[in-house]
């Protein structure tokens, strides 16, 4: 049995045009489809993936597992004998690394343990771990991180514990002793480690082969293991079923199986001193039913016998950020009079007062283009940092926004912001969509019109909304893009092609007539991020013959009545907040977003949110969303670029705060 895993609406003339990208489930959730299982398998091992450990830890993991990792008597006995042999004192500092949902940490904060904070790779579990605290009015923490790289300074914990059969989850005993180097690092010296994992010389001779539990009334779980080839790892398969739903996971792991002699020598050689051995005991199961690798358990300590790490003394630097800005000079299809006019002055101006008030560097503006390539080769060896602005793309042609990056990339300049392939994945709408609808994210029906199709076909009810399929700051999409018959879908789809050209796909969507929600990210997930406050677009001062979309008159167009759009934060039911959360983080990771982020949202007639669009770099000027967003938090424009950068430089290992 595997245990714990391891952001002022005002919108004046100025400046509301500039590089606008912008703009639970309550939950009826759509139903997963059901895993099939993989059937009879002769050889376990085959199946178990390097990072099984990423994805493994969620609700099912809670309940397969519950009769020990959520039963209060058995945590309440565990902290109690850890405590003991630690001899913890309740001003020490304390990390539960690989923390789990927290049940460990938790409970000494309920014992009046002051600094304690937990650490986990498990999304799903850290969440739950907060939940827990701040509903108990705890004051333990909850951060995500990788066990190999922890997020620490030297010298930080007097004690950090690994509990709950939490180590030896990687592939290579290297990785382990890894673990056990970044905890020698961040423990003080005479600061203690407390391990508790599974007996493996007991395992390897009483493990059940096969077994199988009733979970609750409707679901159970079958078991399978065997030893791995060399005989170091077990291998176990859980088939979990719901009596009506079927197959709910069919899921395989290999745990390290470390006897006391191995475990003790481990932790020597990764420079650990007086390692003990605490004896074995087992907890009592309230269930009675298999505790796989939980069913007995070694402790060990041992000791950080080291000196303090030398403080590193040395004169503040100010670094060189080059900012990277589209060319004024040349044609901008992307504005209403395709040029730079005095209100996109007044929006760099914005900007550069604001990077003016960052005392720590020193910026150079770059925003000729014919010359680009040329001035970034002079300024490599001169500049820190590349802060990416250019949104417009290279020669402020918005299909070669990939460009900037693409060439940052191979001069070798480190810069903030995305990729070039993250920037093509999502100038895709519809291929952003099928990732999405992979990874289980909610999107809203839709049909890709090719160019060479001329029969529209739906596949959903009206109304609808037509947009370009490539593209951003919402153009191309106005109230004439709603349509509620066929009529104006064609010629909504004519008025497209049209203008972007008869050879460009064009995207119809179910138009979902919910709250329009935008979900900011800054900073870079597992490791480190915030998630700024959800808003909404306000339309209360729309006239009501209008359709309710944040198109290209709301942003770019003075005159229109959709500039009276307010942007204000949004009031949701706290599931629906957990699940745009979650989505974006995992959408961040996975299209491999960088630093800063924006996500379109909208709900639809139920309060179901599905996903719009994913904006990587999206607008950074001073009344965008994001500025939005952080100034709900009551993070300044500054700080909000500060921020991006400072983002930037944790990611690139410019920085040394943590």
């Amino acid at each position: 049995m595997k245990t714990k895993a391891s952001a002022s609406d005002a919108k004046p003339n100025s400046a509301a045009k500039k590089n606008r990208k912008t703009g639970g489930n309550s939950l009826r959730k759509r139903q997963p489809r059901t895993p099939r299982s993989l059937g009879s398998v002769v050889n376990l091992e085959e199946h178990v993936q390097p990072d099984w450990w990423r994805r493994i830890f969620n609700s099912l993991y809670v309940k397969t597992d519950g009769d020990v990792v959520e039963d209060d008597s058995v945590t309440r006995s565990e902290v109690a004998l850890f405590s003991e042999i630690l001899q913890l004192d309740q001003g020490d500092k304390v990390l539960d690394l690989c923390c789990g949902q927290g049940r460990h940490s938790l409970e000494l904060a309920r014992r009046g343990h002051e600094s304690i904070e937990g650490i986990d790779r498990s999304r799903y579990l850290v969440q739950k771990a907060r939940s827990r605290a701040a509903r108990e009015g705890l004051g333990a923490r909850f951060r995500e991180g990788d066990a190999r790289k922890l997020p620490y300074k030297p010298d930080t914990f007097d004690v950090v514990m690994i509990l709950g059969n939490s180590f030896g989850y990687f592939d290579s005993i290297q990785d382990d002793m890894t673990v056990l180097k970044e905890v020698l690092r961040i423990l003080k010296p005479w600061g203690k480690l407390l391990i508790d994992a599974t007996d493996g010389a007991y395992l390897r001779e009483n493990y059940q082969a096969r077994s199988w539990e009733w979970i609750d009334k409707n679901l159970f779980v079958c078991r399978e293991r065997s030893l791995s080839l060399d005989g170091q790892r077990l291998i176990s398969r859980e088939v979990v079923t719901h009596v009506e739903k079927g197959v709910l996971a069919d899921q395989f792991y290999g745990e390290r199986l470390y006897d006391a002699a191995a475990l003790r020598e481990l932790l020597s050689k990764s420079g650990f001193a007086s390692v003990t051995l605490h004896g074995s005991f087992s907890p009592e199961s309230q269930r009675n039913q298999d505790l796989g690798m939980m069913e007995k358990r070694i402790i060990v300590t041992g000791v950080a016998k080291k000196e303090w790490t030398p403080v590193k003394r040395r004169q503040k630097t100010v670094r060189h950020v080059a900012v990277l800005m589209g060319d004024p000079t040349k044609a901008d299809p992307m504005k209403p009079m395709c040029i730079f006019d005095e209100d996109d002055y007044y929006t760099i101006d914005e900007m550069k007062g604001a990077l003016r008030g960052l005392k720590d560097f020193r910026f150079t503006y770059m925003s000729k283009h014919d010359t680009l390539i040329y001035d970034l080769m002079s300024a490599k060896a001169k500049v820190d940092l590349v802060f990416n602005l250019c949104d417009e793309g290279f020669n402020n042609n918005p299909r070669h926004e990939l460009h900037v990056p693409a060439v940052l990339e191979m001069l070798g300049i480190p810069f903030t912001g995305a990729g070039p392939q993250c920037l093509c994945t999502c100038y895709d709408k519809s291929l952003t969509r099928g990732l999405a609808q992979e990874m289980g994210v909610p999107v809203p029906q839709a049909l890709l019109v090719k160019p060479e199709d001329n029969i529209l076909e739906l596949t959903f009810g009206f109304p609808a909304i037509v947009k370009p399929n490539f593209g951003d700051s919402s153009f191309g999409i106005t109230q004439k893009s709603i349509c509620n018959n066929v009529m104006e879908l064609v010629g909504a789809v004519n008025d497209i092609r049209e203008k972007f050209g008869y050879d460009k796909p064009v995207l119809i969507e179910e138009f979902l007539t919910g709250k329009d929600l935008s979900v900011g990210i800054i900073g870079n997930p597992p490791d480190s991020y915030r998630v700024l406050p959800i808003i909404e677009e306000d339309y209360s001062a729309l006239p009501a013959d209008l359709p309710r979309v944040c198109g290209y008159e709301a942003k770019w167009l003075p005159d229109s009545p959709y500039w009276k759009i307010k942007s204000i934060p949004a009031e949701l039911p706290e599931d629906t907040e957990k699940l745009l959360t979650e989505s974006c983080l995992k959408l961040f990771e996975r299209l491999e977003c960088r630093d800063y982020s924006r996500f379109d949202w909208r709900l639809d007639s139920n309060g179901d949110p599905k996903l719009l669009e994913v904006n990587p770099n999206p607008g950074w000027c001073w009344d965008g969303h994001l500025a939005k967003m952080a100034a709900v938090q009551g993070i300044t424009y500054r700080e909000m670029l500060a921020a991006i950068l400072d983002a930037a430089e944790r990611r690139i290992g410019i920085s040394s705060s943590v």
